[in-house]
């Protein structure tokens, strides 16, 4: 039994220590000393989002929550964490995520508080039933974009051709004549 150190290296059979990395197929051992690497360079993005309402629409399937039943707490935590995430790398591009935070906060202390007694014959209105719509509305925008996408598209999944003829001849079929009865 070979130990793990001693093992033969498929990829890599040279007893000259294992390269860091290939620049341009040539093994680079150790690195530069010169070598600065801007920390923005480094940044990860698992999932990017095209909003607000995109971010708050994947966090409710991620658990398979009911649109209509949205438990605020547990959202609003979630939510927020994503939120300081793209604050700390980009912040311009959090400014509209920071208004839905404001907004969940909000309808979340509304759900909270004790509400005033309703006037007879009015229910009172529940505080998600406006972000639910506006999902519910988004969700329906984002499927007909993808169905739209999915329709072919000139250039991308067909070409057209134009044939440009600088003359164009006319021909004449020459074959023997019919006669249609008279004899001559």
């Amino acid at each position: 039994m070979i130990s793990g150190e001693a093992a033969l290296d498929l990829e890599h059979p040279s007893p000259l220590p294992r390269p860091l990395a290939r620049v341009y197929g040539e093994p680079v051992n150790e690195f530069p000393h010169d070598l600065y690497i801007p920390p923005e360079a480094l940044e990860i993005f698992l999932e990017t989002f095209e909003g607000p309402l995109d971010l708050l629409l994947y966090l409710i399937r991620r658990q398979n929550i009911n649109v209509l039943d949205i438990p605020m707490a547990e959202l609003t935590r979630q939510y927020l964490g994503y939120v300081e995430m793209m604050r700390r790398t980009q912040l311009e591009l959090a400014a509209e995520y920071l208004l839905m935070a404001a907004v969940l906060i909000e309808i979340k202390s509304r759900l909270l508080l004790p509400r005033p007694p309703a006037p007879p014959g009015d229910e009172s209105a529940d505080p998600r039933a406006e972000l639910v719509r506006r999902l519910l509305e988004y969700e329906r925008m984002k499927q007909a974009s993808r169905e739209l996408d999915a329709l072919p598209l000139v250039e991308r999944d067909f070409a057209t051709v134009c044939i440009f003829l600088e003359r164009v001849a006319p021909t004449r079929f020459r074959g023997p004549a019919i006669g249609l009865g008279s004899a001559d």
